[in-house]
């Protein structure tokens, strides 16, 4: 009898231990990835003047799939900036992301090929008809409140670097 109360035991132990592992895995799955800020800003030139944003920087595989999802709160002058091995037609999805974005589509020499805007959760496809090597998110409307435009150029070490290969 001690024998099949043991088993018993064990088993229950054995079970509620893999019920908290996943449980932990399911919650990391829905968490929000904070990146370290860039210690230089990225800088959009624009008509009227320079506007300046503090970045994450996202250039792993597993840094550009996660990005800002499962994120409910940025400050207004932060962005994500996503870093892609070389300009092609880059796709974005919004599923599990509950924040409005502006996603600006970058070339390789920095400047603003497209802006599309990004609505929470949804999993249809924001890829604009042009390359682009970088992306950039902010919450949205930034874009127009800052008089971001297409054909503007963005400034940062991590773009003059791709622009000058």
């Amino acid at each position: 009898m001690p024998r099949f109360v043991f088993s018993l035991s064990h088993c229950f132990l054995s079970a509620v231990v893999a019920l908290m592992v996943a449980t932990a895995g399911a919650l990391a799955q829905g968490s929000a990835m904070r990146l370290p800020v860039d210690p230089e800003p990225l800088v959009a030139i624009t008509s009227s003047g320079e506007v300046r944003f503090d970045i994450e920087i996202a250039d792993e595989p597993h840094e550009r799939q996660r990005g800002l999802m499962f994120r409910q709160s940025m400050p207004a002058d932060r962005g994500m900036l996503f870093v892609f091995p070389a300009e092609s037609r880059q796709g974005f999805w919004m599923q599990n992301t509950p924040l409005a974005l502006d996603l600006m589509f970058v070339g390789a020499d920095g400047t603003v090929r497209a802006i599309a805007p990004g609505t929470p959760f949804s999993t249809a496809s924001i890829s604009p008809d042009v390359e682009s090597q970088f992306v950039l998110e902010l919450l949205a409307g930034t874009a127009q409140k800052m008089g971001i435009e297409v054909g503007d150029r963005l400034r940062h070490p991590r773009i003059e670097t791709a622009g000058a290969q």
